[in-house]
């Protein structure tokens, strides 16, 4: 395929930064769309101008580091999959392709396409832990009686690889689905209930801190999310937030 690629360019986040056009040709539609991405750098390279800068880890769907939004949808159009798991026969011969960085006043640019979302990361750090004791005196899983309903509704927000897709696709750029699912995957077990009223009050809290939106309950944030986080968990955040408030 020979594609024509509008990219975000931006030198660092105090530069104004624009679109710049760019031609790729003879990209194979198996390829994912990091590894075409890495062709065009490639070009770059040669030619001695600046690579397109953009966050890449595992390659796996695993990480949530391949944040970039694509056609307007963070991920690409495909569904429940990463920008690494994107495959360019989602795209036709002679298309256009629009790429930016995840848009949030909590996600500011660094470089191109690179944000930084070290905001998730002190969300996590404000209520994301349980103080059971585990040194030397832990109990076998196993031995703790959990409803299989209670265990596979936490591992289901447990699978939250915290990418931002939620952030990108919300018109407020609410973090509402990745702290609930944050919030959810302890509060559902009894490991997580010592620490569940401060836990919910502390991430919320931070999560306002950061500058995220508030909830616009438009759904966008499940159906790009790249592993299907319910919107339940949203509605268990706030009950969780309710009950410590009181």
């Amino acid at each position: 395929m020979n594609l024509t690629l509008k990219i975000w360019r931006q030198t660092n986040a105090q530069d104004k930064g624009k679109m710049v056009d760019y031609k790729v040709d003879d990209i194979s539609p198996d390829m994912s769309f990091l590894d075409m991405l890495d062709v065009l750098n490639d070009q770059l390279i040669r030619k001695g101008e600046d690579a397109v800068a953009f966050d890449h880890d595992c390659r796996e769907g695993i990480c949530g580091m391949c944040s970039l939004y694509i056609n307007g949808e963070a991920h690409g159009p495909d569904r429940r999959v990463t920008t690494c798991q994107l495959h360019m026969r989602m795209f036709k011969d002679g298309d256009t392709i629009f790429i930016e960085p995840f848009r949030a006043k909590a996600f500011p640019v660094i470089k191109d396409l690179v944000v930084d979302r070290s905001s998730f990361d002190r969300i996590q750090h404000a209520g994301g832990f349980i103080s059971v004791n585990t040194s030397g005196n832990t109990q076998d899983a196993n031995n703790i009686p959990v409803p299989k309903h209670d265990a596979d509704r936490a591992f289901d927000a447990a699978t939250c690889i915290g990418c931002g897709a939620c952030v990108a696709s919300c018109k407020n750029s609410s973090a509402m689905l990745f702290v609930s699912a944050k919030v959810s995957q302890f509060a559902l077990l009894p490991q997580g209930k010592i620490e569940a009223a401060d836990r919910v009050m502390n991430m919320v809290n931070q999560m306002d801190e950061e500058g995220f939106g508030n909830c616009t309950n438009t759904g966008a944030c499940e159906v790009e999310c790249p592993k299907g986080i319910s919107l339940e968990n949203i509605a268990r955040m706030n009950r969780e937030y309710l009950k410590a408030s009181i």
